[in-house]
């Protein structure tokens, strides 16, 4: 049996004043001129994909298991998140087949962090990286991404019941 599950993240940005900025995207730090306003790290790549493996299962969303509201996840590193999503799919008798990854973005560009993204995935939920496929697109200056307000993530997965 194979289930597909999709997830959508949305991070704004924030100036922290800070001389090193950064954001935070497939478990990799990248350096920006802002940062991501959020409870845990921002992560809007691993939220996404926490999400659509959560859908995949019916099993609701990383709001529910992480809220916003409990001082244990202040600025968890979504890592943590994701490999705890991942040990209640791999606990219902199901494994990664592959993951889809599109980030929405004027800047950073991300191209150069791609690689290291798939890498760092794939190290946490213990796949091959040719298994995550990390994409960015701009969206042309439209909307708040465009206006360089903040990042969005989706993301589609495609599991399969352990045989």
């Amino acid at each position: 049996m194979i289930r597909i599950g999709q997830g959508i993240d949305v991070h704004a940005f924030v100036n922290t004043g800070e001389i090193e900025q950064f954001v935070t995207l497939g478990g990799v730090k990248i350096p920006h001129t802002h940062s991501l306003l959020a409870h845990s790290d921002g992560d809007v790549v691993l939220h996404a994909f926490c999400d659509a493996l959560l859908g995949a299962l019916a099993l609701g969303d990383i709001g529910q298991l992480f809220p916003d509201t409990d001082e244990r996840f202040s600025g968890v590193d979504s890592r943590l998140l994701l490999k705890q999503v991942y040990d209640i799919v791999k606990s219902h008798g199901y494994s990664l087949v592959n993951a889809d990854i599109t980030v929405m973005a004027e800047r950073p560009k991300l191209l150069p962090y791609r690689e290291a993204m798939q890498e760092s995935i794939s190290q946490v939920i213990g796949c091959e990286k040719n298994q995550i496929s990390v994409k960015a697109t701009t969206t042309e200056k439209l909307g708040f991404t465009g206006r360089q307000e903040g990042i969005t993530a989706s993301c589609v997965v495609l599991i399969a019941k352990n045989s």
